[in-house]
């Protein structure tokens, strides 16, 4: 589309893309808008070596590009603007997420790489705050790497689960990349090590201190949790990975209480979701915090999400062109968005409007350059936590709200619709 873009005198024109919400997941009354910074990083530093150009020019599609397109690559850099709502930020179906603003070609290039990193952190940050939410106050820890689908995705996927509200990650390249609490337990291999339990336990407490969280169900649950117990303090608590959680919850807070570790916590994990976390705590299992790894660094109820980066206005050298898709169930609005969030609903009007409320889409990249730092995680991280506790009850809950958030358009969108479907009719 690029050589096309060249080829067809079409490089000078602007065009605005904006990166929007289809449909929220399933079961999703709301999303976290994550990975940001991501998406700018790659705008920012967006270019072609030499060797990409050379093996663009040799692919059969490119034989009938024009040469000065590779020439074009040398010293191509993205020049344009780029407007995001904020890391942390809850949205709905149907609301645009960014808006990429340039030449042509430098605004379509992006389209896969950034639907991709936001997309993906935005599931992750999603589930982390479904199951922090189910977890009522309880400490979750991202323990998904080893389940991610690459390692690079278990370091991204740990970002965004903090970042959703998670207490800290088993990634340790996550934890020195971007400050995350790192926290998790030595594996059953540590156990099966020793000759025995206890010695396997003696000495990681020697090791690890009042940071000790032991792994007790390598044989059986409930013995493990004696031998534990009876090395006595220093120990966070205890981790339960397998088995029935509520019925072995119960008999390992008894072992701990009657050895006088009342202070000592029990940890759950083993494939657990939002779903089975609000379970257990309703059925009254003792558990004090929770490791979530596959469903977490997969999304695995929702792997995927409906989003869209399309072209919605065109500056054709001072001619403004403002475009949509209307094809069933895939229509696309024209013109450049904002978003105005008040405490009862979302606007989403013209950019060029005023509303009332918080203006969700903010600059971020002007001219190329980006405009001022970024939040940080805890800042994005603090703003999750606050915004959802803003949403009406419903929509925090694990199941789909009867009553879905308010999102309406303004009435100048409306109009803009309607006038850009009369002019493609005709």
């Amino acid at each position: 589309m690029a050589a096309g873009y060249l080829a067809a005198g079409k490089a000078a024109e602007k065009a605005t893309f904006e990166f929007t919400l289809r449909r929220l997941p399933a079961n999703r009354n709301f999303v976290i808008m994550a990975g940001l910074p991501e998406a700018v990083d790659y705008l920012l530093n967006l270019s072609f070596t030499a060797e990409e150009i050379e093996y663009l020019r040799g692919l059969d599609q490119f034989r009938n590009a024009p040469p000065n397109f590779f020439e074009y690559l040398r010293t191509f850099r993205f020049t344009g603007d780029l407007f995001s709502v904020p890391e942390g930020t809850p949205l709905f179906a149907g609301e645009p997420v960014l808006t990429i603003r340039g030449p042509l070609i430098e605004a379509q290039i992006p389209e896969t790489f950034v639907l991709s990193a936001i997309t993906f952190q935005t599931l992750i940050a999603t589930k982390a705050a479904r199951s922090v939410h189910a977890s009522q106050g309880r400490p979750v820890i991202e323990f998904g790497t080893r389940r991610a689908h690459t390692p690079q995705a278990g370091v991204l996927g740990a970002r965004a689960a903090y970042l959703g509200g998670c207490e800290g990650t088993s990634n340790t390249e996550a934890g020195f990349r971007y400050g995350i609490p790192v926290m998790g337990t030595a594996a059953h291999s540590w156990v099966m090590s020793f000759a025995s339990e206890t010695e396997a336990f003696r000495q990681l407490q020697r090791l690890l201190g009042e940071h000790t969280i032991q792994l007790i169900d390598t044989y059986d649950t409930v013995a493990g949790a004696r031998q534990a117990a009876a090395l006595g303090a220093p120990l966070w608590g205890l981790r339960i990975d397998s088995g029935d959680l509520l019925s072995l919850s119960r008999e390992v807070r008894a072992v701990l209480d009657a050895a006088g570790l009342h202070d000592a916590k029990i940890m759950a994990s083993g494939d657990l979701d939002e779903y089975k976390i609000r379970d257990l705590l309703r059925d009254g299992a003792p558990l004090d915090a929770f490791g979530v790894g596959t469903q977490l660094a997969t999304s695995a109820d929702a792997p995927a999400m409906g989003a869209t980066y399309k072209m919605v206005e065109l500056d054709l050298g001072g001619i403004h062109r403002f475009t949509a898709k209307f094809s069933d169930e895939k229509t696309t609005l024209p013109g450049s968005k904002q978003i105005f969030r008040d405490k009862a609903r979302d606007v989403i009007a013209r950019s060029g409007e005023c509303g009332n409320g918080e203006a969700l889409l903010r600059p971020v990249i002007l001219g190329g350059c980006l405009i001022e730092p970024l939040p940080t995680l805890e800042q994005a991280r603090c703003r999750a936590a606050q915004s959802l506790a803003r949403l009406p009850a419903p929509l925090r809950e694990l199941e789909e709200a009867e009553q879905p958030w308010p999102v309406i358009y303004s009435r100048e969108l409306r109009t803009l619709v309607e006038q850009t479907r009369l002019n493609l009719e005709r």
